[in-house]
């Protein structure tokens, strides 16, 4: 094994390198290519047209046949009629030409009237001899006032007789002319009037004013109107036929040749259409045969980028080139078990891919790694599978395999939650293995099909398999996993708690007082540590060995000074110093030595980081002695990581507060402040990633903790006057 860590160690160190990590996902990259290859290769047919089917062919695809499309889209198109478009303003505009000219005609009139009223006003009192009588104007003269008044393209367009009929018509009978021609216009504009018809309409508007009581001369001026106010109010609308073409295509429903439908029957000629078919779902020679492969190394690019992003935003280099290798290691391990157990399908076991354990990769990588990672993994192998199980199914994905396996490790990711301990991934296993089975049952009900209870059984046992394999596999890797890459796991944090490791029986034997007090430290810490989303359980094991260094002077330390003297009461400050000091390092070197995880090793080395000895310090200051404030700080280094921050802070509050004889809330809310404040002052935070902010919520919560550990009764001030006069 520790041949195994050395060589993954090299490997490590390779992957530091940009060239060796890029070697590293093509590695992945080929291996899944390979994988997969056979799965898309295209089946090709050697069919010659008219030739006779050996065997039923059914499409593997589906796709729409392009050519049968248009073709129904040109008939639909070919069917739409012309679209024409009634004008309904041109009815009142007629009407108004109609109505203008009679109006134009009654005001010539008038104006005449008017012009012989004057005259004959003037002409009264002078003799007949001075001045002849008084002459009204002359039709001609009316006639040409009225041309005046009307346009070119009516004084054109209509005869001098209907004018002249119109003008000598009296008052009366104009007005009546004038509301017939207007009526039968109206009424007959009122319908469409194509091009053709417009003879039509002027012969029905003429009827329409035929058999009225008018005079004969009035009567064919206002039929003459008629007609010439009779115009085409219909015309072809390109845009309307274009939209109502549009709709016809739009309608038409495209040809498509669906996944799985029969081509051509065993023994069925093939004609030209068939052939056709064939060509065009790919079945037969062709130079886009490639083509599949260059999807398939689509899909493999986009696979290895997004896991190239995921791994590229991993702050720590040294944890990210461990978790690519712990995940290339367990992805490609997945992708070969999927391929040897795909192998089976030659044997026509076309369901053999609901056996493969799809939650292993995601139960390891959830312990070893992180849940995220867990997540784009089994989705990525999902993926895989619905290529790599695509035998003895129609086209080159088989979906329901994909939906399957993705289902099966979202389901290990979640049953693993809260199951921290070894035991449990067993009963994860079962619980995967019940999901399984529910979704091949559920799969099985939406294909609406009839099954034996022979392939119930079959696939009852496939679900079984899955889940307890994939459990098994899990705990059969994990120790491999750990000890190659040196990891601490939440199984393995569990492990180092217990009471009756080596350690922590000398810690509790040797110096109890520590004991007691890395627990209590351990309490606060855990707490912290959950309230602002660090690994709450690595601080608590953490802090039940970050004071193991003190086992080798057990009786210099205050908390196991029990009913003795301060030894350091008879030192010099310098020895004293020494001493206290040493613990961080003693205590590195005894994990280490212990081969203890690194993690729990740096908390022992940084939980003090580079703080100053303050009571050593002043009384070597006070001895007289020159001293520099560097000799009295801890050698280091500063907290690395939050887990470490928040432990160096709970020890020296929890020291603090038990110092106090009878805390109270406010002091121990000042205590914690002003600890936090020193250490910030002191520069003991920089080199770890914990924000102002969550620092807030770590005092808060330790204040909250500290309460209840060092809650005190109340006195109430009847029993205090009662004691003093018992005293």
């Amino acid at each position: 094994m520790e041949k195994l860590q050395v060589q993954l160690t090299a490997i490590l160190n390779l992957l530091n390198i940009k060239i060796f990590r890029i070697l590293l996902f093509l590695l992945m990259g080929i291996i899944m290519f390979a994988s997969m290859y056979s799965n898309v290769k295209p089946e090709k047919l050697n069919l010659e047209l008219f030739s006779v089917a050996e065997k039923t062919i059914r499409s593997p695809i589906t796709i729409e046949d392009k050519e049968s499309t248009e073709a129904n889209r040109r008939s639909a198109v070919e069917q739409v009629k012309d679209v024409y478009s009634k004008k309904n303003e041109y009815a009142q505009n007629r009407v108004d030409l109609a109505t203008s000219i009679f109006d134009s005609v009654s005001e010539v009139n008038e104006e005449a009237e008017e012009e012989f009223k004057e005259r004959t006003k003037a002409a009264e009192g002078v003799s007949e001899e001075e001045a002849p009588a008084p002459e009204a104007p002359t039709t001609e003269e009316k006639l040409e006032t009225l041309k005046t008044k009307l346009t070119d393209n009516e004084t054109k367009s209509l005869s001098d007789q209907v004018f002249i009929s119109l003008l000598q018509a009296p008052k009366q009978e104009l007005m009546i002319a004038k509301d017939l021609a207007v009526t039968a216009i109206n009424k007959v504009m009122g319908r469409n009037i194509p091009a053709d018809e417009v003879e039509n309409a002027k012969k029905l508007v003429e009827e329409e004013l035929r058999f009225t009581s008018l005079n004969s001369k009035l009567k064919e001026a206002v039929i003459e109107i008629g007609r010439y106010s009779i115009v085409q109010n219909e015309f072809y609308d390109p845009e309307a036929t274009e939209n109502l073409r549009q709709q016809a295509m739009d309608a038409v429903e495209p040809v498509r040749i669906l996944e799985g439908q029969i081509l051509v029957d065993e023994g069925q000629l093939i004609s030209r259409d068939v052939y056709k078919k064939l060509q065009l779902v790919g079945l037969l020679e062709s130079e886009n045969s490639y083509l599949p492969f260059i999807g398939l190394a689509m899909v493999i690019s986009l696979i290895l980028f997004a896991l190239y992003v995921i791994f590229n935003e991993m702050e720590n280099a040294d944890k990210k080139q461990k978790n690519l290798l712990i995940f290339s290691i367990i992805f490609i391990t997945s992708i070969l078990l999927m391929k040897l157990v795909s192998l089976f399908d030659e044997f026509e076991y076309s369901e053999i891919g609901y056996i493969f354990p799809a939650a292993m990769g995601a139960m390891l990588i959830k312990i070893l790694i992180h849940e995220r990672l867990a997540l784009f993994q089994i989705a990525f192998l999902a993926v895989c599978g619905t290529i790599i199980f695509n035998e003895g199914i129609t086209g080159t994905l088989n979906v329901s395999i994909g939906v399957y396996i993705l289902i099966s490790g979202l389901a290990a990711i979640l049953f693993l939650q809260k199951q921290n301990r070894r035991s449990k991934i067993l009963q994860a296993g079962l619980l995967v293995s019940v999901v399984n089975l529910i979704v091949i049952l559920s799969i099985l009900f939406l294909r609406n099909s009839q099954y034996s209870g022979l392939e119930y059984g079959f696939y009852f046992m496939a679900a079984f398999i899955s889940g307890i394999v994939s459990a098994v596999l899990t705990i059969g890797l994990l120790p491999f996993f750990e000890a190659g890459f040196g990891i601490l796991s939440t199984l393995r944090l569990i492990e180092l708690s217990n009471p009756n490791h080596p350690l922590l029986r000398k810690i509790l034997t040797e110096a109890p007082g520590t004991y007691h007090h890395s627990v209590m430290v351990a309490n606060l810490s855990e707490a912290a540590c959950e309230a602002i989303g660090a690994n709450g359980l690595l601080a608590r094991v953490g802090c039940y060995y970050h004071d193991i260094g003190k086992t080798k002077r057990p009786q210099f330390f205050i908390e196991n000074q029990i009913n003795m003297d301060n030894p350091h009461d008879k030192l010099p400050a310098l020895t004293s110093k020494n001493i206290i000091i040493a613990h961080a390092v003693d205590g590195a070197e005894m994990l280490r030595k212990h081969r203890m995880p690194k993690e729990i090793v740096d908390i022992a080395e940084q939980h003090h980081g580079t703080t100053l000895l303050k009571f050593f310090y002043h009384k070597a200051k006070q001895s007289g002695q020159e001293v520099k404030e560097e000799d009295f700080r801890y050698p280091g280094p500063k907290p690395q990581t939050k887990e470490s921050a928040v432990i160096g802070i709970a020890d020296s509050v929890e020291a603090a507060v038990r110092s106090m004889a009878h805390p109270t809330h406010e002091q121990i809310e000042n205590l914690v402040h002003n600890i936090i404040g020193d250490r910030l002052q002191d520069g003991q935070l920089t080199e770890c990633d914990i924000t102002l902010k969550e620092l807030d919520t770590v005092a808060d919560t330790l204040c909250e903790t500290l309460k209840g550990i060092f809650h005190s009764r109340i006195e109430y001030p009847e029993m205090n006057k009662q004691k003093v006069k018992q005293a």
